[in-house]
C-alpha cells in the first residue's frame, strides 16, 4: 500500500461583487471538486484554480513518488493558463495505473469560511469518483471553516489523502 498527502490553497480574485449580480462579468467561477459553485468570487491562479482537485492530483503523485503538480504543470507554461483541473487529476491517475497502483480511497478536506459547501459536497464527491474511476463510496468530502484563522475570508484550501493499494494482475 501507498498513502498521499495533497494539499492547496489560493486566493479569491478581486473584491466581491454585489450579491444581487452574482459573479461579475470577466470573473472565473468558484470551481471546487470539478463542480461549479454558485458564489460572488472565484479563486485567482493560473489554471481553473480548483484547490480540491489540485489536492487530490498532488496527494496521487505523492503516493507513488511522482513529481508533484507544479513541477509537472508549472504555473510559467502558457500551455496551462486557465486548464480545466479535471485533466491534471487524470494525468495523476493515469501514474498511478501506469506504475500498478489502484486507488483505494480519497478522503478530503475543503477549508473555507465562505460559501457554505453542506449542498455540495455530494456533488463533489461524484465528479471525483468518475474523474477517479471509482464508486463514490470511495470518496469522502469534507467542509470545514478556519474559525476566523488564514485563510479565512481571504480564499480556500484543500487538503486530500490517497491510498494505493496494488491492482490486480500487477506484476510490481
Amino acid at each position: 500500500m501507498r498513502v498521499g498527502i495533497g494539499y492547496d490553497v489560493h486566493r479569491f480574485n478581486g473584491p466581491p461583487a454585489p450579491p444581487a449580480g452574482g459573479a461579475r462579468a470577466g470573473k472565473r467561477p468558484l470551481k471546487l471538486g470539478g463542480v461549479t459553485i454558485p458564489f460572488r468570487r472565484g479563486l485567482s491562479g493560473h489554471s481553473d484554480a480548483d484547490v480540491l482537485l489540485h489536492a487530490v492530483a498532488d496527494a496521487l503523485l505523492g503516493a507513488i513518488g511522482a513529481p508533484d503538480l507544479g513541477e509537472q504543470f508549472p504555473s510559467s507554461d502558457p500551455r496551462y493558463r486557465n486548464a480545466d483541473s479535471r485533466t491534471f487529476v487524470q494525468a495523476a491517475t493515469a501514474a498511478v495505473r501506469r506504475e500498478g497502483w489502484a486507488i483505494g480511497n480519497v478522503d478530503a478536506t475543503v477549508i473555507a469560511d465562505a460559501p457554505r459547501l453542506v449542498g455540495h459536497k455530494a456533488g463533489m464527491r461524484r465528479a471525483i469518483s468518475r474523474l477517479l474511476k471509482i464508486r463514490p463510496s470511495q470518496v469522502s468530502v469534507k467542509a470545514k471553516t478556519t474559525e476566523g484563522f488564514a485563510p479565512g475570508r481571504a480564499g480556500i484550501a484543500a487538503q486530500a489523502v490517497v491510498l494505493l493499494k496494488r491492482a490486480r494482475g500487477s506484476k510490481l
